[in-house]
């Protein structure tokens, strides 16, 4: 099995001052329509406003796979593309200043890229593929407040049990598969069928709180 791996980067950045202290950020702006997300920060402490795609916005198109694109590279772009996309709502709507925070997560069996299911026949495809066997969860994370840009990437292993295809039928049935990277939830009844994992567990929710935190302790956030 792969060691679980953590790269993070950043751009210059001055000192990380409390929340009472000038240039402090108080909250952030999420750009994310996870609710998981917005829990997973709630457990942080962190303060946050939804910053959500526009109907004039084709945020999906933001997704699409490049030819011969690795899982990791893809994932990180990915998350820069809606951090800019963020950055640029924010100023459209004259909102006031606060870092955005943008994060994806991406499945990965080897360097197949495994995306949210389509249909069911998709569901059923992607989790066939996930059974009996190790995959990637991979999960990037993006903050800016215009001046400062810092990012982090999250590479965790998680170990399907063999599956029939009865489960895999009633998971789908249940819908949990629909929306999601890979067409499960670690924390849903999927649960049942992994056998261990080796990394973040936040991160495979689709936030690792780890860089997380240490993302926005640049942009002054204490923890």
């Amino acid at each position: 099995m792969t060691t679980p791996k953590t790269t993070l980067s950043s751009a210059p950045q001055g000192g990380a001052p409390d929340s009472g202290r000038p240039g402090a950020a108080s909250f952030i702006y999420l750009a994310s329509q996870s609710p998981r997300r917005s829990q997973l920060l709630a457990q942080l402490g962190v303060g946050l406003e939804l910053l959500l795609p526009g109907p004039d916005e084709d945020a999906e198109a933001l997704e699409a796979v490049q030819p011969g694109e690795k899982p990791e590279a893809y994932c990180a772009r990915v998350t820069s593309a809606k951090l800019d996309a963020a950055l640029a709502r924010r100023a459209a709507r004259d909102l006031p200043p606060a870092p955005i925070l943008c994060a994806d997560t991406t499945v990965a069996v080897d360097d197949l890229i495994l995306g949210k299911p389509v249909d069911d026949a998709d569901a059923h495809r992607i989790l066939g593929l996930l059974a009996g066997r190790s995959h990637r969860v991979i999960t990037a994370v993006a903050v800016a407040d215009g001046a400062r840009r810092a990012a982090a990437l999250n590479v965790s292993q998680v170990e399907f049990a063999p599956l029939t295809a009865a489960q895999i039928a009633r998971y789908v049935a249940s819908r949990e598969p629909f929306g999601k990277a890979g067409a499960y939830a670690i924390q849903s009844q999927a649960a049942a069928w992994i056998v261990k994992i080796a990394g973040s567990y936040s991160g495979i929710m689709g936030l690792p709180l780890f860089e997380t935190s240490r993302l926005l302790e640049q942009f002054g956030f204490e923890f």
